[in-house]
C-alpha cells in the first residue's frame, strides 16, 4: 500500500508519465518488496531457534506494529511531498522506504516455518502491478483514495497478525 501510495504520488507529480516511466517504478517497488521479505526470511530463520516459543508474539507484535502505523499514516492527513524524478538515487530511497515493513514481513514469514519464496514472487509481482498502475491512477485522477488505501492495509496487518496469535494459542 505504501509503494502504491507513493506511485499515485509520482504519477501525480509527472503529470503525463511515459511507458518507460511506469515500468521504472513499478521495477524498483517490485523488486524491493520481493527482496525483502527474502532478506527478513533469513534473518528470522536464522534467530528462531532463539525465539520459537515466542515467534507468535513476534509475529503478531510486528505486523500490528506496522498496521498501527500505516492506519496512522492513513489518519494523519500529511502527503509525503514527492517528486516526479525517477533517477537512481530517488528510487533507490523510496523504494528501501517503502519496503521496510516486508523486512518484517519476512521475518515473521520465518516465525511460521513458511517457504519465503512464493510469497517474495507474489508480493514482487502485485507490488509490480499496482505500483505501475498507481503512476497511470495518479497521473489521471489523484490522490483520492491514497490514505483510505494505507488505512485499509494496515488493518489487513493487524488482522493477519491477530489470526497468527489467535491459532498459535489455540483459539482458531
Amino acid at each position: 500500500m505504501d509503494a502504491f501510495a507513493v506511485s499515485i504520488c509520482k504519477g501525480l507529480a509527472m503529470r503525463k508519465p511515459t511507458l518507460k516511466a511506469i515500468l521504472v517504478v513499478g521495477l524498483w517497488f517490485g523488486v524491493f518488496q520481493a527482496i525483502m521479505p527474502t532478506i527478513g526470511f533469513y534473518l528470522g530463520s536464522a534467530m528462531y531457534e532463539y525465539i520459537s516459543a515466542y515467534d507468535h508474539w513476534v509475529a503478531f507484535i510486528l505486523l500490528a506494529a506496522i498496521g498501527l502505523n500505516m492506519i496512522r499514516e492513513g489518519l494523519s492527513g500529511d502527503e509525503e511531498g514527492v517528486d516526479g524524478s525517477i533517477g537512481v538515487k530517488t528510487m533507490l530511497l523510496l523504494a528501501i522506504a517503502t519496503s521496510i515493513d516486508a523486512l518484517a514481513v519476512g521475518i515473521s514469514l520465518a516465525m511460521t516455518e513458511t517457504s519465503v519464496l512464493e510469497p517474495a514472487l507474489i508480493i514482487g509481482a502485485i507490488t509490480f502491478a499496482i505500483s505501475a498502475v498507481g503512476v497511470k491512477a495518479g497521473s489521471a485522477v489523484g490522490t483520492r483514495f491514497g490514505s483510505k488505501a494505507e488505512i485499509a492495509g494496515g488493518i489487513i496487518l493487524i488482522a493477519i497478525g491477530s489470526k497468527i496469535l489467535l491459532e498459535h494459542l489455540g483459539f482458531l
